[in-house]
């Protein structure tokens, strides 16, 4: 990463450090493990984290990948990309009405150079989305078909883009923001949910559907997401994570209704994902008027916001991942939330996120062996790098097991 001016360093590293001993005790509970690892007796031993299994992300822009950003911006974006985040989502490749604006006219060209270049540089990539059922985001060509016909091209849809891209994608929102509309419930039924599952698990097996919306967080529309999650579960829909958009504050967010919404909605034992974040977010005036520039102290207050946010998600051990919707101002919806400049200059928030996933929660040790060849030591849970007796290996700690024994004699 760019080296960044000692001042902003002191301001952010003061930003990042008032810690809630509660978050970090439970911290400590969820997200770590032992690594154990036997060598010789009193051997230098060195451990690398390389990558944390929690996901910390970020949306991928279509600009990238269908050739509309210069040179020297692409080279920036996908450097910048795979220095900061471990994860992605793609912000609108996906979307039903992006990739088919005319009926049968399907531009795959933008998905599998973003699968392409993600697979390569192993980031897990969710998909956004299956279907948008906003009345606003459904084609009119879709609209105009009579009910038979638009349930036989959701089938095709359904089908086709999870055979098409079977084992790939880590994840998809299955049917986006079903609280706020649902055009093609409307139109052909309250089963119709059930069936874009089926037909989407026809395709792909082992494909892993998620609900996701929005105005959770704060609290506004908790207790009717709950009721819309227990409904689908009713009804048989194949559920494998609840997506929460993590836009829907202001300037700034009330933590205890982010506490209390992901309190919520652990009872139903789902990996969550905070699937869509910025700070500010999207009943502030920057995103009324997104030629507002912050002042340095509004960029210090976001910093600060996106640090608290972080500890309350990171701490809660039903949460798997939290990705920003936008991480540069030239490709961000709300771009006084990016953490990159339009010049790629680094804000102070980039400096607060790095210091908070790459410092604080990050593992690296040195030591020895003791007398029978033993050393254990607690970890953050991800991949490492394990050097001891001139042999380096890597490992997994993951959550799932909470410890990885290693031997390098």
């Amino acid at each position: 990463m760019n080296l960044i001016s000692l001042a902003m360093l002191a301001l952010c590293s003061t930003v990042a450090s008032t810690n809630d001993p509660e978050l970090d005790k439970a911290v400590e509970m969820h997200r770590k493990g032992v690594i154990t690892i036997f060598a010789e007796p009193e051997a230098d031993v060195s451990v690398e984290q390389i990558r944390h299994e929690f996901w910390f992300g970020a949306a991928i822009a279509n600009s990238p990948f269908n050739g509309s950003l210069s040179e020297y911006d692409l080279n920036q974006y996908k450097e910048k990309f795979l220095e900061n985040f471990n994860s992605a989502v793609t912000e609108n490749a996906v979307k039903w009405h992006d990739m088919e604006r005319r009926r049968g006219q399907v531009n795959y060209s933008v998905v599998d150079a973003m699968l392409e270049w993600t697979e390569e540089n192993d980031l897990p990539l969710r998909a956004h989305n299956l279907f948008w059922g906003i009345p606003r985001f459904v084609q009119q060509w879709l609209k105009d078909l009579p009910d038979d016909e638009l349930e036989e091209e959701i089938k095709n849809r359904a089908f086709t883009i999870a055979s098409r891209y079977k084992g790939r994608f880590a994840e998809y929102d299955l049917n986006n923001e079903m609280i706020h509309g649902n055009y093609y419930e409307d139109r052909l039924g309250p089963d119709i949910t059930r069936k874009m599952a089926e037909w989407a698990r026809l395709g792909d097996p082992d494909i892993r559907l998620y609900l996701n919306d929005y105005d959770i967080l704060t609290g506004f529309k908790l207790n009717e997401y709950l009721a819309h999650i227990r409904l689908l579960l009713d009804q048989g829909v194949p559920i494998d994570g609840i997506g929460v958009q993590g836009h829907l504050h202001a300037a700034s967010f009330d933590r205890n209704e982010l506490s209390r919404a992901l309190d919520s909605l652990a009872q139903f034992g789902l990996p969550v994902v905070v699937t869509e974040f910025n700070m500010p977010g999207q009943r502030s005036k920057f995103h009324y008027d997104r030629t507002l520039q912050m002042t340095e102290e509004e960029e210090e207050i976001k910093a600060k916001d996106l640090v608290d946010y972080f500890r309350i998600c990171f701490a809660h051990p039903s949460v798997k991942g939290i990705l920003l919707w936008g991480f540069w101002e030239g490709a961000n919806w709300i771009p006084a939330s990016s953490l990159y400049k339009r010049d790629w200059t680094p804000t102070p928030a980039l400096q607060a996120y790095r210091e908070l996933v790459y410092h604080e929660w990050w593992t690296r040790e040195e030591s020895k062996t003791c007398g029978n060849g033993e050393y254990s030591v607690p970890a953050f849970f991800g991949r490492y790098k394990i050097t001891a007796n001139g042999v380096t290996r890597e490992v997994d700690l993951t959550s799932e097991t909470g410890k990885v024994v290693i031997d390098l004699r």
